[in-house]
């Protein structure tokens, strides 16, 4: 444990103390471990402080440090101020020793400086405590760690900058920036869940490739999409969902040899703080500052063009991996026993229900307090819509990993107050298979995935006998699954299409997964994808293929937003994208995964057109949106024959007093003649 020279006590009756920094203080390399001298004489009162706000906050006696920790025995504060010296560009640090008898209330460790920088500091904790790993701890007071309420992070400053693969994240903080300039005219968006269309997408993918035409300074950044706002009106979407915009370190695949050493995490679930926005989608390389300034600018940006903001958030587990090759950065280090799920029957090793080696304890109360803090954050500081959860399962489980019919945490935020008007979206189900679609707790309030409507979709569309009936229970808004006491369609997110798996080109041009890219030996991503190539496996230049693929893609757009429930389709599908084949494309910072303008433009008049005009056309009429289930009044299904296994033909109307609507769909491979019913009195029908 290192701990500050020159620590000169002037008084303890009024419990403060001065630090006085005098010629040569410890100066701790994050890279290595080489004592530097600096010049420079400081001095700083230091005050006992206050257990609460957890993170770094501005008082009236200076700037408080306050960190949770139930087992530890040692807190050491580290930080590398504006005054440090910097060697081989890495700052050093001054390191304060917290006494448990002066800087600790219950489990909360804590230290306040007077006159302390408001900004441009740097900051982390190591922490020593019982080196029982049987007993479920793993501390390690050589490593400095990232405080869980760190609201900045601070790490290498440009995306995929290999020559800064081993650089260590650390919290940072701004109490000096004006407060954001939201507008005198700003307003959120507010828009009804029965309206929502939305547009799963990436930050980084949707405009780093060259074809963006972008700035190379903005490529890849949130500014980079304010950029791209016009595609998104014109499209009509009205919703995006970011993948994780938490910051997270994309190359924590290369830290080690391995055999996806080659890989660029640019998916990002992989969290490594709740708080923070990705320093890197920030211009030019600007960090931490900068990019929560862009992100705000991004939000409003989006919202004054009707655009609400839903986050992708992975609160199931975080990037410190498993017990045999772990990435200590933060909750690790702090507290294992608390923040992660653990068989104490078994050496006390760590439960993995996210298939990502470890797996959050969401429903320990300092766990749950800290998802409640987080999502609370991102809603009045960056004025987020929603929040899609990752394996929303997990949050379902005890400490134990066992199953909860009422989960505490679910239960807090389907009730606060700050996320009252929020849209929570839940993934029903995760990698220890409790899945839960249609049966997720949700307090009349949690929408869900419908990973049976997606099944069911791709099954019908593609030919699969006995799936009739099937497919008109998934597009009349799967009663059998959300009618239940004040749930709505709208409950139940509608999807073909997501971000892992495949592409919808892919789906209707591979019949199996190619992810030898990935380093696996294709023995990742899933095999269950209903998909179909339509005759020829991959890339094929045979036109009557081409022209099946084309025409199954329509019929699964259109399928997808005539679906009473919420819609939503993924980034680049209205070009038609590839990814070749690969259904896990996570690691991969190239055409892969980045949306190609010049392929957009190249589609626009054939396939973009038809996406975005059904899109509108599902816009322009309430019928296709509803916020109550169908009744025998409200549908009528032209269908005679729903006992005959082999027939793949349906035809229903949705009635509504502005004008009925009238949708057949053949999966047979033949035609099929069909007379169409009467029109009301005094109308006629028009094919759209």
């Amino acid at each position: 444990m290192f701990a500050v020279n020159h620590l000169v006590v002037i008084t303890n009756i009024c419990k403060f103390f001065v630090l006085k920094l005098i010629n040569k203080f410890r100066c701790v390399q994050l890279q290595e471990e080489t004592p530097q001298v600096s010049d420079t004489i400081t001095t700083w009162i230091t005050l006992p402080g206050q257990a609460f706000p957890l993170g770094v906050s501005e008082v009236d006696c200076g700037i408080n440090f306050a960190i949770f920790s139930q087992h530890a025995t040692a807190v050491t504060l580290c930080l590398s101020v504006p005054e440090s010296s910097s060697v081989n560009g890495s700052q050093g640090m001054i390191e304060l020793a917290l006494d448990p008898k002066v800087n600790k209330t219950g489990d909360i460790w804590h230290i306040c400086i007077k006159d302390f920088p408001r900004s441009n500091v740097n900051y982390g904790y190591r922490i020593d405590g019982p080196q029982g790993w049987h007993a479920g701890h793993r501390f390690d007071s050589s490593i400095v760690l990232i405080d869980p309420y760190a609201k900045l992070v601070e790490g290498r400053r440009y995306f995929g900058d290999t020559s800064e693969k081993f650089h260590n994240f650390l919290g940072t903080y701004d109490f000096d920036s004006f407060p954001f300039d939201w507008g005198d005219d700003y307003k959120l968006p507010n828009i009804p869940e029965k309206d929502l269309v939305i547009y799963e997408m990436n930050v980084r993918a949707f405009t780093a490739d060259e074809s963006s035409g972008l700035d190379p300074n903005i490529r890849g950044t949130y500014l980079g999409v304010i950029e791209k706002i016009p595609h998104l009106l014109e499209l009509g979407v009205n919703a995006v969902e970011l993948l994780p915009v938490f910051e997270f370190d994309e190359l924590e695949l290369q830290r080690r040899r391995n055999r996806r050493d080659h890989m660029i995490n640019t998916w990002g679930y992989s969290t490594i703080n709740f708080f923070a926005p990705m320093s890197r989608y920030a211009s030019d390389g600007g960090g931490p500052r900068k990019a929560s300034q862009e992100f705000k600018e991004m939000v409003r940006a989006l919202h004054g063009a009707g655009i609400e903001v839903i986050l992708d958030v992975v609160y199931n587990h975080t990037n410190e991996a498993d017990d045999a090759n772990p990435y200590t950065t933060s909750f690790r280090g702090i507290d294992n026993k608390v923040y992660y799920m653990l068989d104490l029957r078994n050496n006390g090793q760590l439960l993995n229900f996210s298939g990502c080696g470890n797996t959050l304890n969401c429903n320990h109360p300092v766990v749950m307090e800290l998802i409640l803090e987080s999502l609370r954050h991102w809603v009045v500081e960056y004025h987020v819509d929603g929040f899609r959860f990752d394996l929303a399962s997990v949050l379902c489980r005890g400490t134990d990993g066992s199953p909860l019919n009422a989960p505490p945490v679910l239960r807090a935020i389907a009730k606060d107050a700050i996320l009252s008007r929020c849209k929570i979206i839940a993934e029903p189900w995760d990698c220890g298979g409790l899945y839960l679609v249609g049966g997720f707790p949700n307090w009349d309030r949690w929408a869900e995935w419908n990973g049976k409507y997606r099944d069911d979709i791709r099954r019908f569309i593609k030919g699969d006998s006995g799936m009739k009936g099937n497919f008109a229970t998934r597009v009349s808004g799967s009663a059998d699954l959300y009618q239940v006491n004040k749930r709505k369609p709208y409950h139940g997110i509608n999807f073909v299409i997501a971000h892992d798996g495949f592409t919808l080109y892919d789906l209707v041009s591979y019949n199996f997964k190619h992810n030898d890219a990935n380093g696996e030996g294709g023995n990742d991503g899933c095999n269950d994808n209903f998909s179909w190539n339509c005759g020829y496996e991959g890339e094929t230049g045979d036109n009557a293929i081409k022209g099946l693929r084309s025409r199954q893609m329509k019929n699964f757009h259109l399928a997808l937003m005539i679906s009473q429930g919420t819609p939503m389709m993924l980034m680049g599908d209205e070009y038609a994208h590839t990814r070749y084949g690969n259904n896990n494309s996570y690691g991969h910072d190239t055409a892969i995964n980045n949306f190609q303008w010049g392929q957009l433009e190249a589609r626009k008049s054939d396939h973009f057109r038809f996406f975005k005009e059904v899109i509108n056309f599902r816009r322009r009429h309430h019928v296709l949106g509803r916020d109550s289930f169908l009744s025998k009044n409200d549908v009528t299904w032209h269908e005679d024959n729903w006992g005959n296994y082999e027939s793949k033909f349906l035809a229903f109307t949705f009635h509504e007093r502005s004008g009925d609507i009238y949708l057949a769909f053949n999966a047979h491979d033949f035609s099929v003649k069909v007379s169409l019913p009467l029109p009301p009195v005094k109308r006629r029908w028009f094919r759209v």
